[in-house]
């Protein structure tokens, strides 16, 4: 017994240990930057404008830059705003309430609630709260309580700084996202598949949760892709790959409807299921579109994360004519379904086949003719 917890220890860590050495690894560009533009910052503000000790310009650069998806332009407004309205909220109640304890505690609470009515922003948040409490507790710095405005609004041009000159690659995060999402758009039809084939509503509801499960990769693309415009718009390097930001974003609209689609279908499907609902003949032919589908969705995953523009449009073209050739064939009596819960399952999986074609780049009406008049 104790042998075998040492070694799910050993594989514990082993497991670790690799995960860390690979996030380290793909952080070391970042960090750098980060290095770079939090130490530059500091000592702009001490050698060049005569601050004594500017931490802020140090600590706002590093907050404005981090490795959150959310858009850099956004963090720097928020901690430079954040830091500039704290002291000036902190300094007027300091006036009025006088130093101490229960006077913090009202300031912080006060500034809290303002920023909250101000802005949703977490980051603007904490710097209102944290400079009006830093307003009330510790003595004004050398030059004025204004000063750690200013830092903040130095680290904060230098977190823009270099996110012009030493930016990354905007594309590598949407196309990283979207091979994720895909991925289970088409683990959920082969679990569904696999469900059918086997008669087991329980597989065919995990496919449901698999698939609701995937609406927070959804709401991170959609943060990447703005963080990703923004880089696009600053940085003349890579402004000319907007086009292809703004495909992705079309496209994941309709893989957002897709996924939406498709979990609609699973939860008939285990209705169907449970029913009866379909004789061997149409569980064949359904489950066989399933794969296919699945197939057709992995062509997709690789045309819209490829590199090569040449090499994404043959995938996407692939693709395309996999999918068309899938949707020629969504009639319920081309699938051999007879009852009427059979047909409905049919009939749920034809809009997730016009949002899968549509993400290919096929027009909405084009897509829609593709399917077999019923």
């Amino acid at each position: 017994m104790a042998q075998t917890g040492l070694s799910a220890s050993r594989r514990f860590l082993r497991g670790r240990i690799r995960t860390g050495i690979v996030r380290s690894r793909n952080s070391l560009l970042p960090a750098i930057q980060m290095t770079v533009c939090a130490v530059g910052a500091y000592a702009f503000a001490e050698y060049v404008l005569g601050h004594s000790g500017p931490l802020f310009a140090a600590t706002s650069s590093l907050i404005a830059l981090g490795f959150s998806r959310d858009p850099r332009l956004r963090r720097v407004i928020e901690v430079g705003l954040g830091c500039t309205i704290g002291i000036a909220v902190g300094d007027l109640l300091l006036h009025w309430l006088g130093a101490g304890i229960w006077q913090a505690a009202v300031v912080l609470l006060f500034s809290i609630l303002l920023a909250r009515f101000l802005d949703s922003g977490t980051i603007f948040t904490t710097q209102l709260g944290l400079q009006s409490l830093l307003v009330v507790l510790l003595p004004a710095p050398p030059g004025g309580p204004f000063t750690r405005s200013i830092d903040a609004v130095v680290g904060g041009i230098f977190a823009l700084l270099v996110t012009v000159l030493m930016p990354k690659d905007p594309r590598r995060e949407p196309r990283k996202d979207v091979r994720k999402l895909l991925h289970e758009l088409a683990e959920v039809l082969r679990e569904c598949s696999s469900a059918l084939i086997e008669s087991d509503s329980t597989q065919a509801w995990h496919a449901l949760v698999r698939g609701r499960n995937c609406q927070p990769l959804v709401d991170g693309m959609r943060q990447s892709l703005r963080a990703s415009g923004e880089v696009a718009t600053l940085a003349p390097a890579y402004r000319r790959h907007r086009d292809e930001l703004d495909r992705l974003e079309q496209s994941l609209d309709f893989i957002d409807l897709a996924l939406r689609n498709s979990r609609v279908f699973a939860r008939r499907l285990t209705s169907a299921i449970n029913h009866a609902a379909l004789s061997d003949e149409a569980i064949e032919n359904i489950a066989e579109v399933l794969q296919e589908t699945a197939a057709a969705i992995d062509e997709l995953s690789l045309g819209l994360a490829e590199v090569n523009d040449g090499v994404r449009r043959t995938h996407l073209r692939t693709a395309r004519a996999d999918l068309s050739a899938i949707a020629g064939r969504l009639h319920p009596r081309k699938l051999q379904v007879e009852r009427l819960e059979g047909e409905t399952v049919v009939m749920l999986f034809r809009p997730l086949m016009v949002d899968l074609l549509e993400a290919t780049g096929i027009d909405s009406r084009e897509a829609r003719d593709i399917l077999p008049p019923l």
